[in-house]
């Protein structure tokens, strides 16, 4: 049993022994790592920022109502081009009853007080025709004459305007809503047998249509404080629109807000710039877009992949190949970079090969 026992033992150390001996072996015969390189290259360097955003119609229009009522009839559609006096609805008045009783009571009214002056003038005239009184007398009664009839006239158009929307002088009709300017229709928020508010002094009313000059757009958005000390107004901006990702617009700055706003627990500012418009494209309001700002550029100039520079302190170094796989540490100057790009200054050619560094 011991022999058994001291041939295992053995027999295990010997095991381990030419395990250890394969494995050291096999090491020594892995190749040697290889280190890929990669030459600098001539090309452009765009240092920019991105603000968020979208882009709306310089001005929108809330077309609204002068009287209260129901809409009868909507003339137009979201998307049609209207020009400034196109039909866009008709209502049918609701008026107010106690404005309605108001006004009949003073027509009524008006109308006794032109009678009463009828008869006053009839009886003036004949004293007058008799020469018992002046005509600077007579006058008198004659203009007062005149100035009920003109009340009746008033009191008869105030409840026109108050049952129908207008008077038998005026082509005007407070009812028929037509479009203030010239532009397109965004929307239409308010059908056939919707009532409506009249707008006032007390308040904006019901809208009947929202529209637009559509061929004036230009970019909201917001800019973190950290950025917004290194643009001003008048730089370009690159505007990349969600719906079409693979489209470009150029935009010019035109304004950054004086005093910033709390957004998710930092402060931003708000920004607007003046979008240019392609006849190919049409952006609709409200695209959500990125907006790339150019803060400075560099047109062929030597630049290199950021991850392979190696920063020591404030110096800048790189690993030239000076035979195939043997590399030299060696100090460059930088300018510009974007954040995976950098332009080389001093330090580095063309030809040079410079060593890959791991991500």
């Amino acid at each position: 049993m011991k022999k058994i026992v001291t041939w295992f033992v053995v027999l295990l150390v010997a095991l381990v022994f030419i395990s250890t001996a394969l494995f050291l072996y096999g090491k020594s015969q892995e190749a040697p790592e290889v280190f890929e390189t990669e030459a600098p290259v001539i090309g452009n360097i765009i240092e920019k920022t991105v603000a968020t955003g979208r882009v709306v119609p310089r001005m929108e229009v809330n077309v609204t109502s002068q009287v209260s009522g129901v809409v009868e009839r909507v003339y137009v559609e979201a998307g049609d081009t209207v020009q400034r006096g196109d039909l866009i609805s008709h209502i049918t008045l609701a008026p107010n009853m106690v404005t309605l009783n108001s006004a009949e009571s003073q027509l009524q009214s008006a109308r006794i007080n032109l009678n009463n002056a009828e008869r006053e003038l009839d009886r003036q005239r004949r004293l007058y025709e008799t020469n018992l009184i002046s005509a600077s007398e007579f006058n008198r009664f004659q203009l007062d004459h005149e100035l009920r009839q003109e009340a009746v006239k008033s009191a008869e158009n105030h409840l026109l305007l108050i049952r129908e929307g207008s008077t038998r002088e005026s082509d005007l009709v407070s009812n028929i809503i037509r479009a203030p300017v010239d532009g397109m229709i965004l929307d239409v928020p308010n059908r056939e047998g919707t009532f409506i508010v009249e707008s006032s002094t007390y308040g904006a009313g019901t809208a009947v249509a929202v529209m637009a000059n559509m061929n004036d757009m230009i970019f909201e958005g917001l800019i973190d404080e950290a950025e917004v000390g290194k643009i001003r107004e008048g730089m370009n901006l690159i505007l990349h629109v969600g719906a079409l990702q693979e489209q470009t617009f150029d935009a010019t700055l035109e304004h950054i807000a004086p005093k910033g706003q709390e957004d998710q627990g930092t402060i931003k500012f708000e920004i607007r710039a003046a979008v240019e418009l392609d006849e190919e494209w049409f952006l609709r309001a409200n695209y959500s877009a990125n907006a790339d700002i150019v803060l400075a550029q560099r047109d062929d100039v030597l630049t290199i992949n950021e991850r392979n520079l190696l920063i020591e302190g404030e110096r800048y170094y790189v690993e030239v190949q000076t035979a195939p796989q043997q590399f030299e540490k060696r100090e460059v100057k930088v300018g510009l970079s974007d954040g995976l790009v950098i332009e080389i200054t001093e330090g580095l050619t063309e030809s040079d090969l410079i060593k890959r560094q791991p991500q």
